[in-house]
């Protein structure tokens, strides 16, 4: 029997227009085995979750560098449990304060956060982990 490959949605959400970041961390899983699907930029938290629902992922990769992280993992969490989707996981990256990225974990709005510099071996290594055990 095949072994499923993970499937990851990499999405840069709002009017932030710095891409380079998630693009390596896209090729980084792409290199990694993962299927890989990027959204390009300036999505809305609907066509993220929309996206991700037709494509049948496993983790959501939110690339934000803007601020909006406050308001964008509490609403794509919000879509995903609407739609049913809320066994995908959501994880993000970009530049966010200790005191958010501490306050989004603690209140389950996001499942993983990572900042600027983090090895992609950690990133690939939190996937596998996290998805093998919920697969």
């Amino acid at each position: 029997m095949a072994e499923t490959r993970i499937r990851v949605l990499v999405a840069k959400p709002g009017l932030d227009g710095h891409d380079r970041g998630a693009k390596v961390i896209a090729r980084a899983l792409r290199d990694a085995g993962m299927e890989v699907i990027y959204s390009g930029l300036h999505q809305t938290p609907e066509q993220i979750v929309e996206t991700a629902i037709q494509e049948d992922v496993d983790v959501i990769g939110l690339s934000i560098l803007s601020g909006a992280h406050l308001t964008i993992f509490p609403r794509v969490k919000q879509l995903l449990l609407e739609n049913n989707a809320d066994d995908i996981k959501l994880i993000g990256g970009g530049t966010m304060p200790d005191e958010d990225i501490q306050f989004l974990l603690e209140h389950k709005q996001a499942d993983a956060l990572f900042t600027p510099g983090t090895p992609s071996s950690s990133i690939i290594a939190w996937i596998r982990q996290n998805i093998s055990a919920s697969n």
